[in-house]
């Protein structure tokens, strides 16, 4: 016997987690447009090479929020006939593309700074290092809040989008002692902020290739990690009339999670009493955790019985 539940809509608190994803993402992109502005412009009048690839990074950031921001407001759209399963796919579909793009961004900076190395340079205006101060807080202050939402929500394009805020407070403390030791350690020393930006572009690299493993694990639908798996297993169980579970597999979709297992019941019962348990399965399972979308239960006659 067979119990297979339609996709049912996306439930409320993941409608809510995607809204609030949206909003932060576009906080994260007023906030990259306005540093960009700013790093780009100190760092040209202030000949500050690392200061104005920390200012391009933080120009490609504003893509990557767009990117995202638009990918989890149609990650938000409910179950329609052409996508039954909801638009969750969005969701790291747009971390993938970021990370791509956060990559290319440290190869092209890579290649800029090797560049700028042979290039006659004028030692780095002091007013640089209060511009970067101001970077270096504003950015870790955003990481630790956009990072506290995706982790909550479970959101790979969030915590990508997080850490492109970690990435860039990371890459403005290496300008920022780039600069200091060009300008203590004076001519001998100028090209010391050539090599921040390198060591930046390092941690962009670094930092584009963590993000993009979950992403594509989500897209193949690797297992989720954590207690998720044992949970369904352990609410399936607590049905009455249920014998044993088997064969239990649980796929990320975006935000939401879905179901599928085998329940072993009395092989002398009726169809309709084998449906009421499936039913009972699914209701367990979702009432324990709010983040799983659809279960979907097949039922099989316990041996020896």
């Amino acid at each position: 016997m067979n119990s297979a539940s339609h996709p049912t809509p996306t439930p409320q608190p993941v409608t809510a987690n995607l809204h609030t994803g949206s909003r932060v993402a576009l906080l994260g992109m007023v906030i990259n447009v306005v540093l960009a502005a700013i790093k780009i412009a100190a760092g040209l009048f202030g000949n500050a090479y690392v200061l104005i690839a920390d200012g391009i990074e933080s120009a490609l950031d504003v893509g990557g929020s767009l990117i995202i921001w638009g990918a989890l407001k149609f990650a938000a759209r409910p179950p329609d006939a052409t996508h039954p399963y909801g638009h969750g796919k969005a969701e790291p579909v747009a971390a993938i593309v970021v990370s791509i793009g956060v990559l290319a961004a440290a190869l092209g900076l890579a290649i800029s700074s090797v560049r700028e190395l042979f290039l006659p340079r004028h030692a780095p205006a002091p007013f640089t290092l209060i511009v970067l101060v101001v970077a270096i807080v504003v950015k870790e202050v955003m990481y630790r809040y956009v990072v506290r939402i995706g982790r909550d929500a479970e959101s790979t394009a969030i915590q990508t989008d997080a850490w492109h805020h970690r990435a860039d407070a990371l890459t403005s403390i290496a300008a920022f002692i780039g600069i200091s030791v060009a300008l203590i350690g004076g001519d001998a020393w100028q090209s010391a902020d050539d090599w921040a930006a390198l060591f930046a572009c390092a941690v962009i690299g670094a930092n584009g290739y963590r993000l993009l493993r979950p992403a594509l694990y989500e897209i193949l639908d690797t297992a989720p990690r954590g207690e998720i798996v044992d949970g369904v297993r352990n609410a399936a169980c607590s049905v009455a009339g249920v014998i044993e579970v088997e064969k239990t597999f649980v796929r990320k979709m975006g935000l939401s999670f879905y179901a599928d297992l085998h329940v072993k019941v009395n092989g002398g019962i009726s169809v309709r009493e084998g449906h009421h348990i499936a039913h009972e399965v699914k209701r367990a399972i979702q009432e324990s955790d709010r983040r799983i979308a659809d279960v979907l239960v097949h039922i099989e006659p316990a041996e020896n019985l």
